[in-house]
């Protein structure tokens, strides 16, 4: 789950072409006095610029703002300087009435470039589908698919990603955590709100694969400790359960799940002889035997005939592109990174893991494990490039020597995993479900919708349905609850079509939750 935000007069804004800056504010917003400052503090520091794009068929004006908030423990001492790039369009009379998105990426450990650069802000690189990018010069375009025509945004750098650090007597590691990374969200959205007075305005959270995780979480957290009250949670590529991308000794449910995931994969690689045209159509097949004969000879375990057994594998092969052979001997259980290394180990190829319909060089025809991820090595020089580029000279940010970290493994392997979600027994793997529902059984107005890719391999479309209907929701509140679909993978914004897809996906559950 590795993965990786001067003023002029509004008048002149008709007269510029879109997308560009007009002017470059002051190296610091001006904030209110506060009693706990003084010069040997951190100093919070931001850029504010003035831009216009085409989005949606109409000429958008907006104001851009990166820069960083000074967030403080109990004591009122400074703990962290958390930066964000924010997008608010301007000329608007009442901002009650202008819904607010905030948003991130996963990792954990993950800035919010990806969403950024890649899907919902005004400006994206662009990159090649389900092959690698060439190297620089990138080129930066418009994104006529963002989502600054129906929501503002802010894109949220958790601390230790991106450019956001911990200050005072505060590590790094103090934030690198379930809790103690939802909590100083929490606290970085409500001092956000407060300051620019967008309390009555309908909110968003919109997280991408562990951002997802965090969602569930933060969403509860917003609502019962700081009395948010949030419209709509829109999750990406999601994981609420981590028992459901895992594989653990013992227990099948991960084979289960990701079942379909390899069969979608087999299909686009056209290893399925005789496969129906219809994706959708395989996929549904593919469910119905993950959950049928598949699930019932995995729970025999070594109880399973051996006669049964062969018949199973013929079928899974036909599902997996994987031989009967093979599958014999891991037992029918095959975890991610060994199908991506053998899937396409006759061409020389390793699948990708983020999107499997990207495949790049196998280096080791020998190796069990796949080593790297082709999509991401496809994508993330021009990602991280561009994005460095664009605050720049399109932000006028003042980086200096600073480095933008997208995706910090320090992080990642360092991440506290303990976290209290209820219920009894021993703890096991973490899990926000409950947290999720439990936001939706206190505000019953709170709208889900899940944004699924058939060609992700990082979580599962499967793991979200089966979680979808293992929330122990009532069945009016389950309805709350919709699903999206897209012939892309984790990123699937990196596809266009699905790009165009997911925009207006998320722009009517925007518009529906901003006034159920």
């Amino acid at each position: 789950m590795r993965h990786r935000t001067a003023l002029v007069f509004a008048l002149l804004l008709n007269a510029l072409p879109e997308s560009l800056a007009v002017a470059q504010a002051s190296a610091s917003e001006s904030k209110p006095p506060d009693a706990k400052s003084d010069s040997s503090e951190p100093r919070e520091d931001s850029s504010v610029t003035l831009h216009s794009a085409r989005i949606g068929g109409q000429i958008v004006p907006y104001k851009a703002t990166i820069g960083s908030i000074l967030l403080r423990d109990e004591h009122g001492d400074p703990t962290a300087l958390m930066y964000y790039t924010a997008y608010t369009r301007t000329g608007v009379a009442d901002v009650s009435q202008r819904p607010i998105a905030f948003m991130y990426n996963g990792g954990p450990g993950s800035a919010s470039i990806w969403m950024h650069m890649g899907a919902f802000g005004p400006r994206r690189v662009a990159t090649s589908d389900a092959a690698y990018t060439p190297p620089p010069p990138y080129q930066l375009t418009d994104n006529a698919n963002s989502l600054l025509d129906q929501t503002d945004m802010v894109f949220i750098d958790p601390v230790g990603t991106g450019f956001s650090h911990a200050v005072g007597k505060a590590h790094d590691k103090d934030f690198w955590g379930v809790d103690s990374d939802v909590h100083s969200i929490g606290q970085f959205i409500t001092t956000y709100v407060t300051r620019t007075d967008r309390w009555n305005s309908p909110k968003f959270l919109i997280g991408e694969s562990y951002g997802t995780f965090r969602s569930a979480s933060l969403g509860n957290y917003l609502q019962n400790q700081d009395n948010m009250t949030i419209n709509g949670i829109v999750l990406i590529s999601s994981v609420l359960d981590l028992s459901t991308i895992s594989f653990l000794p013992g227990q099948d449910l991960g084979y289960v799940l990701y079942l379909p995931s390899y069969a979608a994969t087999a299909w686009y690689h056209k290893l399925i002889p005789g496969a129906p045209a219809n994706l959708e159509a395989f996929v549904a097949e593919a469910r119905a035997f993950a959950v049928g004969p598949y699930a019932d000879a995995l729970m025999k375990g070594s109880a399973l005939p051996a006669a049964e057994k062969a018949s199973i594998a013929t079928t899974l092969s036909r599902f997996t592109g994987l031989s009967p052979e093979y599958l014999i001997k891991a037992d029918l259980r095959v975890v991610e990174p060994q199908f991506t290394a053998e899937l396409l180990r006759s061409r020389g190829l390793t699948t990708g893991r983020l999107d499997s319909r990207f495949a790049g060089p196998n280096g080791d025809l020998l190796a069990e494990f796949a080593g790297s991820d082709p999509q991401s090595d496809a994508t993330s020089g021009a990602f991280v490039a561009a994005f460095n580029t664009y605050i720049k000279n399109d932000l006028k940010f003042a980086q200096g020597d600073r480095q933008y970290n997208p995706l910090n493994d320090d992080a990642n392997g360092q991440w506290d995993w303990k976290h209290n979600s209820g219920g009894f027994g021993f703890p096991g793997a973490p899990n926000t479900e409950q947290e999720l529902a439990q936001a939706m059984l206190t505000n019953p107005h709170l709208q889900v919708e899940i944004e699924n890719g058939y060609f992700d391999l990082a979580t599962p479309f499967f793991g979200s349905e089966y979680t979808r209907d293992h929330l122990g929701l009532p069945a009016d509140l389950v309805k709350n609850i919709q699903l999206k679909y897209y012939q892309a993978g984790h990123m699937m914004y990196v596809h266009d079509e699905s790009l165009a897809a997911l925009k207006a996906n998320i722009a009517a559950f925007i518009a529906h939750a901003d006034h159920p």
